[in-house]
């Protein structure tokens, strides 16, 4: 499939319509922003992602509901969960009696700070972490990142969200990442990820100018450190999930190539095959 082919068949025309701006989501959006009651870190120990912490996590949490069709009641998989971003604000959106969180991370410091601060007011909440290999976030890790399997079972989660993690891994871990959730996602669940998804006609602005990684599939913006900021072609990322068992809804360019649009990254909506949507 190549990328041109890719991104045609994710036009809006054949991806589902983005769901309403409802008061009740703006309204819940603002309360993340402001409730000073709300988990959160203190300034120096944001070390995952740039920008407004409760503002970035509302964000989302609107993209979630309204892209992602996410429901209070369903089993969420936070690949990557960091600090808490996305966490916090789903705090205060999932069901605490039948809807569930689990977050997974190679850092320790997030994951000590989420489950000592998070979890004991919303037990349903629960954190772990991975010594997953990683040259930035955990250099000294035991576990590949081609060789990641996370430890539960089967169709354990309805909606997974992978937020800015394909941004800082290769192409082969890449892939690995796309089947386990494959793997993970029970019927009509849906896989969340953001991306940099090069397709031949932008490769970024001057802040971040894109550069083909050797002969594959890979980008890298900054070359001493290509994993800060990874992008991956498009037609690739499409393939591997199709090939991974995901059904392919949309993939909608991000602001970062310049052009007008609701998110920094490309987004990709990839749904298991076998459920109600």
């Amino acid at each position: 499939m190549t990328a041109t082919l890719a991104l045609r068949q994710t036009t809006p025309e054949a991806a589902p319509a983005i769901g309403p701006m409802t008061p009740e989501l703006a309204w819940l959006m603002a309360h993340v922003q402001t409730n000073r009651f709300l988990p959160h870190p203190p300034p120096d120990s944001i070390f995952v992602g740039d920008g407004d912490y409760r503002a970035i996590g509302a964000e989302f949490l609107g993209h979630f509901v309204r892209i992602g069709r996410l429901k209070p009641h369903e089993r969420v998989f936070d690949i990557g969960c960091g600090i808490g971003r996305m966490a916090v604000p789903l705090t205060q959106y999932l069901d605490p009696e039948r809807g569930s969180y689990d977050g997974v991370d190679p850092v320790m410091d997030g994951i000590l700070w989420c489950a000592q601060t998070i979890t004991p007011a919303y037990p349903r909440f629960r954190f772990q972490r991975l010594d997953i290999a990683h040259p930035l976030y955990n250099p000294q890790g035991s576990l590949p990142g081609n060789e990641v399997r996370f430890g539960f079972a089967n169709q354990s989660f309805d909606f997974i969200t992978m937020t800015s993690v394909a941004t800082h891994l290769p192409p082969d871990e890449l892939v690995v990442y796309l089947n386990e959730a494959a793997r993970l996602l029970a019927p009509g669940g849906r896989l969340f990820l953001t991306a940099f998804a090069l397709d031949g006609q932008s490769t970024g602005q001057e802040r971040l100018k894109f550069r083909r990684w050797g002969e594959g599939p890979g980008w890298y913006a900054i070359e001493e450190a290509p994993l800060a900021a990874a992008g991956i072609d498009a037609g690739f990322l499409l393939e591997h999930a199709t090939q991974a068992g995901l059904a392919v809804e949309r993939l909608d360019p991000g602001h970062w190539r310049g052009q007008s649009a609701a998110h920094y990254q490309d987004l990709l909506i990839a749904v298991k095959p076998g459920g109600a949507r």
